[in-house]
């Protein structure tokens, strides 16, 4: 008995956190998470997914034109599909307050059905059709955030997967959100003294260094840089590195490759003693531009380069780079960077950009400039906090539309959605690095 009377106080207690946690589950439901929309009905509905969920305390930059009060249960929610890339960290959900107005922003997949629910953001790498969140709700938008090439998800270069998506960052700059400069830190990352003198450089040619150097270890890219290289390699010297026509070891502190794609000073060191870098892209698509272009013009090194076709657009004068479809042939560039490699008046030109005042190009100046995001830069977002702003203010001034238009639409016209199109990612077909593709033997890969 007395074993039975001391088991009832603690029953009783259980009883009543059970009446509690149900009575908090409810509660904290909003009125929109209870109903489903109309054009829904037959989407499931999750009870309260935001009740398990952390929230970062810590305040948000908030924008000048944001004077947006709502508690964070009253916001449109964005829907981060890729959770890997979730901006934010300890928890998986957080408010951001941005130059117009506030959304909440969560990798919790458990929303995907939440009205409130207004948009997700897929990655597109990670983006695979049969793994799209199907059937698509009537009231959500999708954004994608896709900073690399086509070649990393083949689907997105066709119309009818593009045309998934309403908002939309990659490295067009017909895209809502331009990426065009990712690449490139800032404007005094170009400016920086050049790494290895030209004394130094024409010695260790003396010595037997090349001029030109190729580094490579993605090979058969779409763009077929191999195939123009090889030829180019008939004509003039090329050291090559990488797994690519590979014709020089690595030094044994640099066999670790991961370090070509970081700036390990033993790596810059090693590259930045050769005149000429072989820069080609691994797809040929307008304003597609990488560490391989801005890295060498950093260094103080002339790139020889194929990738974007309107690279010119973004270079800092119109001397800076060697555009390797200006040529007819690559003997003709191999005859070009002989003569630049023997006459070093003509080759310094090539490096005069390093003086601030030689810097001509007003659109890159501009763009550097304007844009709100930061490379290494605390001052300033990250691209991916930027771009899922400039969805929650989009998605906001949606919102707010569609209610106008209900409560008056008589008065106002129904609010047309974004919906991106092959300028926004699209790049031309593949095309044989050298030679024209008939001439081509019928087995090449």
């Amino acid at each position: 008995m007395a074993g039975r009377r001391r088991l009832l106080p603690c029953v009783g207690l259980g009883l009543l956190a059970v009446l509690c946690w149900v009575w908090v589950s409810f509660a904290s439901l909003s009125g929109d998470q209870l109903r489903l929309d109309v054009s829904d009905r037959g989407a499931f509905q999750p009870q309260s997914a935001l009740s398990d969920m952390e929230f970062a305390s810590v305040a948000s930059y908030r924008g000048p034109g944001n004077s947006d009060r709502r508690s964070k249960r009253e916001l449109p929610i964005l829907l981060w599909w890729s959770g890997g890339l979730f901006p934010h960290f300890p928890g998986d959900t957080e408010r951001i307050d941005c130059a117009t107005s506030s959304c909440l922003v969560t990798s919790n997949r458990k929303v995907q059905l939440y009205k409130r629910t207004a948009s997700i953001i897929f990655y597109g790498t990670d983006f695979r059709a049969y793994e799209a969140p199907l059937p698509r709700l009537r009231h959500q938008t999708w954004a994608l955030f896709h900073e690399e090439s086509p070649m990393n998800n083949y689907v997105l270069s066709h119309g009818p997967g593009i045309r998934l998506f309403n908002y939309t960052a990659t490295f067009r700059r017909e895209s809502d959100y331009p990426l065009t400069l990712q690449w490139l830190p800032s404007l005094e990352y170009l400016l920086e003294p050049v790494a290895v003198s030209l004394e130094e450089k024409n010695r260790l040619r003396r010595e037997g260094l090349a001029p030109v150097l190729y580094m490579q270890s993605h090979c058969d890219v779409p763009s077929d840089r191999d195939r123009y290289v090889r030829e180019l390699m008939k004509y003039i010297e090329v050291d090559s590195y990488g797994k690519c026509l590979n014709n020089r070891p690595l030094p044994e502190h640099l066999e670790d490759t991961a370090t070509a794609t970081g700036e390990e000073p033993g790596f810059m060191n090693f590259v930045a003693r050769y005149k000429f870098h072989l820069a080609l892209e691994n797809g040929v698509c307008p304003d597609y531009m990488t560490e391989k272009l801005w890295r060498p013009l950093h260094q103080g090194c002339v790139p020889v380069y194929r990738g974007s076709p309107v690279v010119a657009d973004w270079m800092p004068n119109d001397h800076s780079v060697v555009i390797i479809d200006s040529f007819p042939s690559p003997k003709a560039l191999a005859d070009f960077l002989k003569r630049l490699d023997e006459n070093d008046d003509e080759y310094v030109r090539y490096l005069e950009f390093k003086d601030p005042r030689r810097i001509t190009n007003t659109r890159l100046l501009e763009g550097l400039d304007s844009r709100e995001w930061g490379v290494n830069d605390m001052s300033k977002p990250n691209y991916l906090n930027g771009f899922e702003c400039y969805v929650c203010d989009q998605e906001n001034a949606r919102l707010a539309a569609e209610r106008a238009y209900r409560k008056a639409p008589q008065k106002t016209q129904p609010p047309q959605r974004k919906m991106a199109s092959n300028s926004h990612m699209g790049c031309p077909l593949p095309s044989p690095g050298y030679g024209d593709i008939k001439d081509l033997p019928a087995d090449d890969g």
